[in-house]
């Protein structure tokens, strides 16, 4: 039945064309924010599917199921906005201005260096916003401008985009060259010179120079590119849809909570990323670029369509693109919020407008992914990389960083410091020199940080000193680096309740089709609110085990990912939780 839905999505005359997906957002903002039953059949009935399909879609998502419908505001329910303790005030004044039921929920802004995150109007703010409240509700969201999104950085701050909300953190790097927080050129053209010369080159001279670099995804698997491209340039197109076809994705879904270094990229950088994606689509012999951008982060939906405008009309994509023969186009997705579509086949399940669901391989994306089709997915930074790969040579990047973790990472730090912000380092660089000297120590007293969001690793104030920047020695301490996102955890935060919240925020976002996640991450939040509200001691012997199955048989990262940081915890933190245990 389902690559039955996504043959019939992926017909030619609908596939990008007219999306599904996009049919389905059109009908929740027609309505208030949910689809109504009468439009469901129509959009049903034009794609040839049952309605059951277009109704279980819309329910799947937080931002068409029906409990968003006559929701005017968001608050952010995110972890770090959560330690920061900044929340309950936020939705204090928000209350001022919206009904109950007109209030609704977010995960995550990427607003962690300051938190009190929030959205009113298709904007976010955080900050200080939330005490401007009466000019945000009453004035019409300000349009925004690329005018200083690719404008170098300026005193180590980036400056904000040119609209009202807009925030400006600090941006640094400890590398005298950084590669992705560098100067951009100031004319597109120069920035694109790089594409002209791409396009007279060997797509396998390209391609291996990416192999060459070994860059590996920065999305939190650490698995390397090249073998991904090499894999989608050899596989056949089996759709059973007319035409070949291959595509580049670009995962835009950064939903790890104290993670913006992605929202940095596709609001301040976004010529980075889509230069990359054309770079990648050479080099595999891909037409179409697709962004799947989490509908949480609607500055930057809307600053990199501008950028894809742009570079459309400077005649940088399109057909036989420079008379090279060469043709290319991108398509910008808005998600609708659900964590588990960072999981690629969950995130194409969800372009192709059905549930975010993970899908079962092989087959891998690379041979059967989008629309049937082959298909690499890469995350944000990954593909950022590309251009200076290509400018400066595969081998170049291998100087940078250590022998399995090349180049250089960004590396986000939550409020919870003294100077929060994202900042560029070679791979390799101790944690505590990220900490001490570009974090400048903390403002308040932290007992834990964790790093590489919700399914990353607990890691104590004591085990920083053997951990740097790079994939080996966080898998060697028993962590996990990820996306190198910081959250730090306070003294005076009960661990049990930040357990409780970890598999209470898996049990909402699970997609539902493996029982160890959907059913042991719901049994973990009992146990532990039990234990913590009423004093029902745990079975240790059970959770251990309830643990361990998530861990060996769920289905995806979701449900696999979480016991690592639960682990961690009941590690380093026995004395404060083994109160809350049988003995």
């Amino acid at each position: 039945m389902s690559k039955n839905i996504t043959s019939l999505s992926g017909r030619p005359d609908k596939e990008l064309n007219d999306p599904l997906w996009e049919r389905l957002q059109q009908a929740a903002d027609s309505n208030a924010g949910s689809p109504n039953a009468e439009t469901l059949t129509q959009v049903a009935d034009d794609f040839l599917i049952g309605e059951a399909v277009a109704y279980g879609t819309s329910s799947f998502y937080d931002f068409l199921r029906r409990e968003n419908k006559g929701v005017k505001a968001y608050v952010c329910n995110g972890s770090t906005c959560l330690v920061a303790g900044t929340q309950d005030k936020v939705h204090h004044e928000l209350s001022k201005y919206f009904k109950t039921e007109e209030i609704g929920h977010m995960c995550c802004l990427g607003r962690c260096h300051e938190n009190s995150a929030f959205n009113v109007g298709g904007r976010n703010y955080s900050g200080d916003a939330i005490d401007g409240l009466d000019a945000i509700v009453t004035a019409p969201p300000a349009p925004l401008t690329l005018s200083s999104a690719e404008a170098p950085a300026k005193a180590g701050r980036v400056d904000p985009i040119s609209a009202p909300g807009m925030d400006a953190y600090h941006v640094g790097t400890s590398m005298e060259w950084p590669i992705l927080t560098a100067p951009m050129a100031h004319e597109l053209a120069d920035h694109y010179a790089l594409w002209e010369r791409v396009l007279k080159s060997d797509p396998v001279d390209i391609l291996n120079e990416i192999k060459i670099a070994t860059i590996r995804g920065r999305g939190g698997a650490g698995f390397p590119m090249g073998f991904k491209l090499q894999a989608c340039r050899d596989a056949q197109d089996v759709s059973l849809n007319p035409g070949t076809r291959k595509y580049i994705v670009c995962n835009a879904d950064e939903g790890d909570p104290a993670a913006f270094s992605d929202r940095y990229l596709l609001e301040q950088r976004p010529h980075l990323v889509l230069l990359g994606m054309m770079i990648a689509g050479y080099c595999v012999g891909a037409d179409t670029g697709v962004l799947y951008i989490r509908a949480e982060y609607p500055e930057a939906v809307e600053i990199v369509k501008q950028a894809v405008a742009d570079i459309e009309a400077q005649g940088w994509i399109g057909n036989n693109i420079k008379g090279s023969g060469f043709n290319y186009r991108f398509k910008v997705i808005m998600a609708a919020g659900a964590y588990v579509c960072g999981e690629e086949t969950a995130l194409l399940n969800s372009i192709e407008g059905k549930r975010g669901e993970v899908r079962t391989r092989p087959p891998y994306p690379a041979q059967q992914g989008l629309f049937n089709r082959p298909t690499v997915v890469n995350n944000v930074e990954t593909l950022a990389c590309v251009p200076w790969v290509i400018e400066n040579g595969g081998a170049a990047f291998t100087l940078l960083g250590t022998e399995k973790s090349n180049g250089t990472k960004l590396v986000c730090l939550d409020s919870a410091f003294n100077r929060p912000g994202l900042y560029e380092v070679e791979c390799g660089t101790p944690l505590r020199k990220v900490i001490d000297d570009l974090g400048q120590g903390f403002k308040k007293k932290v007992k834990a940080l964790h790093i590489g969001g919700p399914l990353g690793g607990i890691v104590p104030l004591s085990k920083i000193d053997a951990l740097s920047i790079d994939f080996e020695t966080f898998q060697k301490e028993g962590f996990l680096l990820g996306h190198a996102s910081v959250l730090s955890i306070p003294e005076d935060f009960p661990m049990v309740e930040y357990l409780e919240h970890l598999f209470q925020f898996t049990a909402v976002e699970s997609c539902g089709k493996c029982f160890p996640c959907r059913i042991g991450s719901k049994r973990g939040e009992e146990l532990l609110h039990q234990a913590r509200t009423e004093g029902v001691k745990i079975d240790r012997v059970l959770f251990n085990d309830l643990v361990e199955t998530m861990e060996i048989g769920s289905l995806c990262a979701l449900g696999g990912g979480l016991p690592l940081g639960v682990k961690n915890a009941l590690q380093y933190f026995d004395e404060e939780l083994k109160g809350y245990f049988k003995a």
